[in-house]
C-alpha cells in the first residue's frame, strides 16, 4: 500500500492517456478512475458520429489501458454527488480532473431559446445513444439550420441529410434509425461567420459529406472568394490543411448541380443574426459579412431571411464547474499550470491536476490528448515527493465507502459484461453494434459483473 495513489475523474481519452502514462513511468502508481457514466471512453462512444467506425476503433487502445494491473474502473459514480472531493483527497495523494467540455458553449442572439432551437451538443448525445438523453427526437423540419464552422457543424449536417437505410450498417441505436427514418430534412444549410480560408473542417470530414448517397453539397460561388489579408492569416495556422479546404470548397462551387433530392449548402461570410419565430422555430435571419483587409471580417448590414423548422448550434462545447475546485467560467476550463491546477489568485492546489479539454479547453483531436496527458504527468510525478500522503490508503476502502452510500458503481468487468450484451443485441440485428440499453439497465448488467 505504499504505491502512490492516483484518482482520475472521467474515463475519456484524456483520462485513460493520463492513466496509461502514470503506469509506464518509473513510479510505483496505483489508478482508479471515477465515470459518472456507466460506460468508460467519453467522446469516443457518445461523441464519435455513428458512420465514423474508422475514429471509434481507438476504443481498442484504450481497452487495453484499462486491462492493465494497477489501473481500475468506477463507473455511475459523480464525484460532487456520490463522492466529494474531500472523499478522494482521503483515499489518494492525487487528483486528475479529466471531465472535458460537453456542454453547448452559449450562442447570443434572439430567439436562441425558442423550440426548435437545440444545442449540437445534445444532438449529437442523442445520435450516438446517451444515457441520460431521451429517445425520441422530432425531426419533422424540412429545411434545417445548422451554425457552425467546424467537424461538429458538418456531423450534424451529415447525420441530418442521410437516410436511416444508410446508415444501417453501422452501430446506431433502434431509437435513432427509427427517428431518421421519419425525419423530413431535404435542406440543410451551414452557416460560418467567416470565409472558407477559415473554416475548421478537417479535409476528410469535409470531403465526407460529398459522398453521401442522396445528398448534394452545394456551395455559392460568391463564397468562395478570399483577399489576401485572409490567405495570409490561413496560411499561418497551417498551409496544407487550409489548402486542401478551401481547393474542395473552390471545386464543389464551380461544378454543375446533380440535382439530388437532398441537398446540404455550405454558407460562408454568414452571421446569425437572429432565430425567428414566435412559437417556435420559423427562420433564421443572416447577416452578410466581408472581408476587413486585415484577416477578418465585418458586418455589411445585407441581412436575408431563411424559412428553416429547426436549427442546430454547432458553436463549440464548453466545460462544467466541478465541486470544490476553482474553475474558469470565460474558458470554461479549469485554470492551470502545466496541468497544475490553481485558484483564482494563481496559489496552486497541492496535489490538483487537469488534463484533456477540462484543461486545454475544446480543441485538438483525440490525438492531441497524449502529449497533453504527458505534460500533467509529468508535472504530477515531479511534485509526488512532496505530496501529503493520504490517510485511508487500502483500494478496498473506495469500495466500501460507494457500498455504505448505496452507489451502484460499475467496474470493468461489469463494462465487459455489458460490451458483450450489447454486440450480441447488434449481431442479432443484421448490425455491427448497438447502444440502446436504458442507464439503469447499463448499470445492472454491468454491476453484475
Amino acid at each position: 500500500m505504499t504505491a502512490l495513489r492516483v484518482a482520475v475523474i472521467g474515463a475519456g481519452p484524456a483520462a485513460i492517456y493520463a492513466a496509461d502514462t502514470l503506469l509506464k513511468s518509473d513510479a510505483d502508481v496505483a489508478v482508479d478512475l471515477f465515470e459518472k457514466l456507466p460506460a468508460p471512453f467519453g467522446l469516443v462512444r457518445y461523441g464519435v458520429a455513428p458512420d465514423h467506425p474508422r475514429i471509434k476503433q481507438i476504443v481498442h487502445a484504450l481497452h487495453r489501458v484499462l486491462d492493465r494491473p494497477g489501473v481500475r474502473l468506477f463507473g455511475n459514480v459523480h464525484v460532487g454527488t456520490d463522492v466529494t472531493l474531500s472523499d478522494l483527497r482521503d483515499h489518494y495523494d492525487a487528483i486528475i480532473a479529466a471531465t472535458g467540455c460537453e456542454r453547448d458553449r452559449d450562442l447570443d442572439v434572439p430567439g436562441v431559446d425558442l423550440p426548435g432551437s437545440h444545442g449540437a451538443a445534445r444532438f449529437v448525445q442523442w445520435y450516438d445513444g446517451h444515457p441520460d438523453v431521451p429517445r425520441d427526437w422530432a425531426l419533422d423540419a424540412s429545411s434545417v439550420a445548422v451554425i457552425g464552422a467546424g467537424n461538429v457543424a458538418l456531423d450534424v449536417a451529415r447525420i441530418l441529410a442521410s437516410t436511416a437505410e444508410g446508415l444501417s450498417g453501422t452501430e446506431i441505436p433502434d431509437s435513432v434509425h427509427a427517428g431518421l427514418a421519419a425525419n423530413r430534412a431535404t435542406d440543410v444549410h451551414v452557416f460560418a461567420r467567416r470565409g472558407i480560408a477559415h473554416a475548421r473542417f478537417s479535409p476528410m470530414e469535409l470531403r465526407e459529406l460529398d459522398h453521401v448517397p442522396g445528398v448534394e453539397v452545394v456551395v455559392d460561388p460568391a463564397d468562395v472568394e478570399f483577399d489576401d489579408a485572409a490567405a495570409a492569416a490561413a496560411e499561418v495556422r497551417s498551409a496544407k490543411h487550409v489548402e486542401m479546404v478551401v481547393r474542395t470548397l473552390q471545386g464543389w462551387a464551380l461544378r454543375d448541380r446533380r440535382g439530388d433530392p437532398r441537398r446540404v449548402h455550405l454558407h460562408f461570410l454568414s452571421r446569425p443574426e437572429r432565430i425567428l419565430g414566435t412559437d417556435r422555430v420559423e427562420g433564421i435571419r443572416i447577416e452578410r459579412t466581408e472581408y476587413t483587409g486585415h484577416g477578418d471580417v465585418r458586418d455589411t448590414g445585407e441581412f436575408t431571411d431563411f424559412p428553416v423548422g429547426a436549427v442546430y448550434r454547432a458553436v463549440g462545447y464548453t466545460g462544467s464547474h466541478l465541486a470544490g475546485l476553482p474553475f474558469d467560467h470565460e474558458h470554461g476550463v479549469l485554470p492551470h499550470r502545466a496541468g497544475r491546477v490553481h485558484d483564482i489568485d494563481g496559489q496552486e492546489l497541492p496535489g490538483v491536476y487537469a488534463v484533456g479539454w477540462i484543461k486545454r479547453g475544446p480543441v485538438g483531436l483525440i490525438g492531441h490528448t497524449k502529449g497533453c496527458a504527458s505534460e500533467t504527468v509529468a508535472s504530477l510525478l515531479a511534485d509526488a515527493p512532496q505530496l501529503p500522503r493520504a490517510p485511508r490508503r487500502d483500494p478496498a476502502e473506495v469500495d466500501a465507502l460507494l457500498e455504505r452510500r448505496g452507489v451502484a458503481y460499475t467496474t470493468w468487468t461489469g463494462w465487459l459484461a455489458l460490451d458483450k450484451h450489447e454486440r450480441g443485441l447488434g449481431e442479432a440485428r443484421g448490425r455491427e453494434r448497438t447502444k440502446v440499453v436504458p442507464r439503469e439497465d447499463m448499470v445492472e448488467i454491468s454491476s453484475a459483473g
